[in-house]
């Protein structure tokens, strides 16, 4: 029998246990959309002019080049928002020149939106950025929870750090809707966004390792069709509350039916085994079995496997303890290089920090760029759900049968392909523009798909949550830059925004190509394992456990040892 744990879920196959898993799981990525791209309805650009002060008797006009004598506000653009909305011209009394005055109050129009936080706090003019900001700081709190939340989940649990930050963001999100401040609305978007990747990515961690190897592939990609759907529901209840407070509410509120999901689901045995609670996983597997009803073999066997598990997670453990307990510095810099500390995993690191920059950055800006697309920023939203859907089902067939690398190459260099080819579309053909820029959300949704389970392949168990929060960090700095690109290009350049998305995806297709396949084998548990993949065939756990010099020897250290058992300084 084999000794690892991928056995033991291959016994358990796809039954009750998993499916309650996965169901929960997917809805609460149905929820999460409508906060994630929450700008584009609630904090969208909208047309406004400037409302004069009520003695308008000098007022000239707010376009500089017609003045005339009149006491009427001029709307200059009735499409677009224009520079003049921010000033007027008054003709001073005294000298009779004209004297450019600022101006502290807009008139907005509700044709669109009833109410949005653009119009009710006045985010225009010297304002205009906290527009990209009220987006960017949730994708900001995402970033700095990335820094923790791989830690947290393996240092408590998948199911605990699931249900804190599931429970947290029900709670923010339906009190952030009726603030009356801007800066506490600000403030509650970013802790939002800290509650986002604790259980987004903590979630998928939970799913996969109570998954069997054969179906790890379907579920990992198929789990997530339901944000594509939370995206769609959230275009069409914009469509039909249009006041931004009481929609937020009413996209919120379902958040608190995710709670009963925490009462049936349980810890992810996997984990256990590596930290060594034997008791309650072989109680969460038992429980597994029976929903299952499938037969697993003795306690006793189940019990080897895991202590075989936990064994080469703690390898080197005495020398360890004899070196003393280690600073609380130290433990965090160990935590650090452990990501790059060998070869194999080096490599891991960074071009997966790489892809998930690129991706989140495309799939972040392509969503929320409805400003340029020409069309119903309604239309534009659902059409953009709508793209991701062919990434959870065409995809998984293909992904299924020809692999994760050849898939996310293709992908981002056809990505790549029709987003430098859409500032070529004549401008009256706004419906091949839009076209493109669909068929490049959808590539890079599908690779958003296949490079979160490719990651979570490439890296092992035991510093498995580290390895993809370092990529959910660089993910975020892609996502927290998107808003501020599209928002420093959307009014004069436009084309820049597909150049720029377009040239990031063919950079990161090409920095995919070193990687290996990971189809069809067995998550490794350890970073023995991991590197041992590379290593000639007759290489011992003990060589492996090693620096490597720049011709590729290896000679041992005892500082390698230490740092390659990840939790050694816990």
């Amino acid at each position: 029998m084999e000794d690892d744990f991928d056995t033991i879920l291959t016994k358990l196959g796809t039954g009750k246990w998993n499916i309650i898993f996965i169901a929960a799981m997917s809805y609460w990525y149905s929820l999460v959309p409508s906060h994630a791209v929450a700008g584009v309805f609630l904090a969208p650009l909208v047309n406004h002019t400037c409302h004069l002060p009520s003695n308008t008797s000098n007022f000239i006009s707010t376009n500089t080049s017609t003045i005339t004598n009149t006491s009427t506000i001029t709307n200059t653009n009735t499409h677009d928002i224009d520079d003049d909305s921010c000033s007027f011209l008054v003709r001073d009394n005294t000298t009779g020149n004209l004297v450019e005055e600022l101006c502290t109050q807009w008139d907005f129009d509700h044709s669109t939106f009833v109410s949005t936080v653009t119009s009710e706090f006045q985010l225009v003019c010297e304002k205009m950025y906290l527009r990209a900001t009220y987006q960017s700081l949730y994708m900001f709190g995402m970033m700095v929870a990335a820094c923790f939340s791989g830690y947290l989940a393996d240092r408590f649990g998948r199911y605990t750090i699931v249900a804190i930050s599931t429970v947290t963001y029900s709670f923010i999100a339906v009190g952030s809707s009726w603030l009356p401040s801007l800066s506490w609305i600000l403030a509650a978007r970013f802790f939002l966004g800290i509650m986002h990747p604790a259980s987004i990515l903590t979630g998928f961690i939970l799913v996969m390792e109570v998954t069997e190897v054969k179906m790890r592939a379907i579920i990992g990609i198929s789990q997530f069709i339901t944000w594509s759907f939370g995206t769609i529901l959230f275009s069409w209840m914009a469509y039909l509350v249009r006041e931004w407070r009481l929609l937020q509410t009413v996209m919120s509120i379902p958040c608190f039916l995710f709670i009963p999901c925490l009462c049936v689901m349980g810890e992810s045995p996997r984990w256990l085994a590596v930290v060594g609670q034997h008791q309650r996983a072989l109680k969460e597997l038992r429980r597994a079995a029976k929903w299952n009803k499938v037969t697993l073999p003795p306690d006793q066997e189940l019990l080897a496997i895991m202590q075989k598990v936990q064994e080469q997670a703690l390898t080197n453990k005495h020398d360890i303890t004899s070196q003393g307990i280690c600073s609380t510095l130290q433990q965090l810099i160990n935590k650090v290089t452990i990501l790059f500390r060998t070869p194999k995993i080096r490599l891991v690191t960074i071009i997966m920090c790489v892809a998930h920059f690129v991706v989140s950055m495309l799939f972040y800006g392509l969503t929320l760029a409805a400003s340029t697309s020409g069309i119903n920023p309604f239309l534009y939203l659902a059409l953009s759900g709508a793209a991701e859907l062919p990434s959870t089902s065409l995809f998984i067939p293909i992904v299924t049968r020809y692999g994760r690398k050849k898939i996310t190459i293709i992908s981002y260099f056809l990505c790549a392909a029709v987003l430098l080819v859409q500032p070529l579309v004549p401008s009256d053909l706004t419906w091949l523009a839009v076209m493109l820029t669909m068929t490049g959300k959808m590539l890079v949704s599908c690779v958003s798909s296949v490079v979160g389970l490719y990651s979570l392949e490439l890296n092992p168990t035991e510093i498995r949550s580290q390895g993809l929060g370092a990529s959910m960090l660089t993910s975020r700095c892609g996502a927290f830059l998107a808003p501020f690109i599209i928002s420093a290009v959307e009014k004069n350049h436009p084309w820049v925004i597909p150049v720029v998305f377009g040239l990031a995806a063919l950079v990161a297709g090409v920095v995919i190509l070193p990687l290996w396949e990971t189809q069809n084998t067995r998550l490794p548990d350890t970073l023995a394992e991991l590197e041992g993949h590379i290593l000639p065939p007759n290489t011992t756990e003990t060589q492996i456990k090693t620096s490597y010099n720049s011709t590729g020897k290896t000679k041992a250290t005892s500082e390698d040892k230490v740092i390659l058992t990840d939790d050694a300084c816990m």
